[in-house]
């Protein structure tokens, strides 16, 4: 110290005088500490004296507080999408893995047997199934009780498969009797769209808030032959093009009536001759390519329509992926739907519970679907909801990367929720 003293000079000598009399009026040290460096500055703006510390900096520089004062937070992002990382982020484990399962009520059976799944397991998503046959008022206070059960703010995804023909599960007062797809394919798309604006009219008047539909598959060959779709007229008819014109009609004319639309079977069940729902025979398509354009149906649909959901067919596709069905196949589901066609919305399955998958240990399913890009389990049978629960907790726990998965499919069902005001 007292050789900076010397090489200063004049300079050091200011600085004694000014420490001598801070030392004499009382002043503290970091005073004349800042004094000293002021005198010290007046005389040579190149001297090689010691800099102030940087908390001393902060205190005596202008600029650097008023820069640390106006810092300003990363601004909220209040979309959907924000919203549910949030909500998603506040859940318990539990609270995510119950946001990926659709249970189903049958018809006949009090809403009261899913008041433990939806109370203390949090599944958040119920499909209405069988002949629900007393009308609207019905399925009304079914669906509020259920509601009922729900937490104020995470209401539930409440679905149905309400195509029309043989495959209208809400019928009686106040239920349109509704022509069979293939007879909506006659339709042009204006009054097709008007049409499914008055289905979802009943459907939300319900409490309904999701159908399962359009049949967006495209049969080729024998429709007799093809026991899934074409025997049973549950797609519009027409060529691929078609079939995506129509589709988009109904999505939108559910919009309308503030019903969100699931297009299914991913990517088509309209090249087997098995229904995967009863069967695991004649259920691998031989003919679907990536750039066939079945897909591109569904594609279209996708780009134009913007559907709420994509329901995964339980086929497998030789020439796509030949070793897995579409719902547990991450070639299809991660590579193509949400890959190559930049899909991101919910990714729902075809009943976990069908016999196509009979040969999968229940409680592997769910995590298998999720392991794929898989979002909402659908389930037709209620013994499999519990299992299909606790297999995906019990991977979840033990699998970082799969509980990363689960948390993701989790939020995506969360945006559709505060997209359609039920979450919030």
């Amino acid at each position: 110290m007292a050789g900076v003293v010397m090489r200063r000079g004049a300079n050091g000598v200011r600085m004694a005088l000014v420490a001598l009399l801070c030392l004499a009026v009382g002043v503290t040290l970091s005073g004349c500490v800042q004094a000293g460096s002021s005198a010290e500055n007046d005389g040579s703006s190149s001297s090689a004296g010691v800099r102030p510390s940087q908390s001393e900096e902060a205190v005596t520089s202008p600029d650097h507080r008023d820069h640390t004062a106006t810092a300003v937070p990363a601004p909220r992002d209040d979309s959907p999408d924000g919203k549910a990382k949030r909500a998603v982020a506040a859940m318990s484990l539990e609270e995510r893995i119950g946001q990926l399962i659709m249970a189903p009520l049958f018809a006949g059976n009090d809403p009261s047997v899913l008041r433990q799944l939806i109370a203390d397991r949090h599944v958040g998503s119920i499909l209405l199934i069988g002949n629900w046959n007393d009308g609207v008022a019905s399925v009304r206070a079914a669906a509020d009780a259920l509601q009922s059960y729900a937490p104020n703010g995470n209401r539930l995804l409440i679905t149905a498969d309400q195509e029309g023909g043989l495959v209208q599960h809400l019928q009686g007062p106040g239920f349109d009797a509704m022509p069979s797809a293939t007879d909506q394919g006659l339709m042009d798309t204006d009054t097709l769209r008007a049409s499914a604006a008055a289905w979802g009219t009943q459907l939300a008047q319900a409490g309904v808030n999701v159908d399962l539909a359009p049949v967006t598959d495209t049969v080729v060959g024998d429709r007799a032959s093809n026991a899934p779709v074409g025997a049973l007229d549950r797609d519009f008819g027409l060529g691929a093009d078609g079939n995506a014109d129509h589709a988009i009609a109904f999505v939108e004319g559910l919009r309308d009536a503030n019903v969100a639309a699931s297009i299914k079977h991913y990517p088509g069940l309209g090249a087997v001759s098995g229904n995967t729902d009863f069967t695991a025979d004649g259920i691998v398509d031989s003919t679907t390519a990536l750039d066939g354009p079945e897909i591109g149906a569904f594609s279209r649909v996708i780009r134009e329509a913007r559907p709420a959901m994509v329901m995964m067919s339980l086929a497998t596709y030789q020439l796509i992926d030949a070793a897995h069905p579409a719902a547990f196949s991450s070639t299809i589901i991660d590579g193509h739907l949400r890959g190559d066609t930049g899909y991101d919305g919910v990714v729902t399955s075809d009943s976990l519970s069908a016999t196509a998958v009979g040969g999968v240990p229940a409680d592997q399913l769910g995590v298998r679907f999720v392991e794929a890009g898989g979002d909402l389990a659908c389930i037709g049978d209620l013994s499999y909801v519990q299992p299909i629960l606790d297999g995906l907790l019990a991977h979840a726990r033990s699998d970082a990367a799969f509980a990363a998965r689960a948390t993701r499919a989790a939020e995506r069902v969360m945006t559709l929720k505060y997209e359609m005001n039920l979450a919030g």
